[in-house]
């Protein structure tokens, strides 16, 4: 009798897991990089005493991008933030604009100070910059993920006073030599 009630319990726990409309949900594969912003790393460099802080987590299973930030201090307000890329070297240079344009939905604009937190659908056209490569969800996605991956993909926030960009970080992946920490990064967050 416990043979056929163990045999049961697993047909059913098969049956409910295999049924038409459940679907076992996937791990998801995030990858957190994070971006320093500030005016000596803009292309090119300037004096704002404006700094920053970012995070952009990328998974390529739900097809998501979030971004984060936080900034204060900027001599101008708010006009435009984006992710531009790629650029030829990683770590430097200047490239196109990826993301959407001129700023983010919902991005904090007219402000010297703010705060930013919203995950965007990689699978829409309208997360990107129409003319980033190609113009269609299906390659702007994974180049735009290969370019982060790469180390030649930035977050900037441009000003009134700064129109072609006050302060701006490339994505990276933490390391130890990094002065930003978890605790510090994710404090920004909660």
């Amino acid at each position: 009798m416990r043979v056929a009630t163990r045999l049961l319990l697993l047909l059913a726990a098969v049956v409910f897991v295999t049924a038409p409309g459940i679907v076992p949900s996937a791990h998801a594969a995030i990858t957190a990089y994070f971006a320093s912003l500030d005016g000596p790393s803009e292309s090119p460099a300037n004096a704002s005493p404006g700094t920053g802080f970012g995070e952009v987590d990328v998974d390529p299973v739900a097809h998501t991008l979030r971004v984060q930030v936080s900034f204060s201090g900027l001599t101008g307000t708010t006009t435009a933030s984006h992710i531009h890329a790629p650029t030829v070297v990683a770590l430097t240079g200047t490239a196109g604009v990826a993301t959407q344009t001129p700023y983010f939905t919902g991005f904090p604009i007219g402000v010297t100070s703010g705060t930013y937190d919203h995950t965007f659908d990689t699978t829409l056209a309208s997360t990107y910059n129409a003319t980033y490569d190609g113009g269609a969800p299906a390659t702007q996605e994974p180049a735009l993920f290969q370019a982060i991956a790469d180390g030649k993909a930035y977050l900037n926030i441009h000003s009134s006073t700064f129109g072609g960009g006050e302060i701006r970080g490339f994505l990276t992946l933490p390391t130890p030599a990094t002065p930003m920490t978890w605790g510090r990064i994710k404090s920004l967050y909660r």
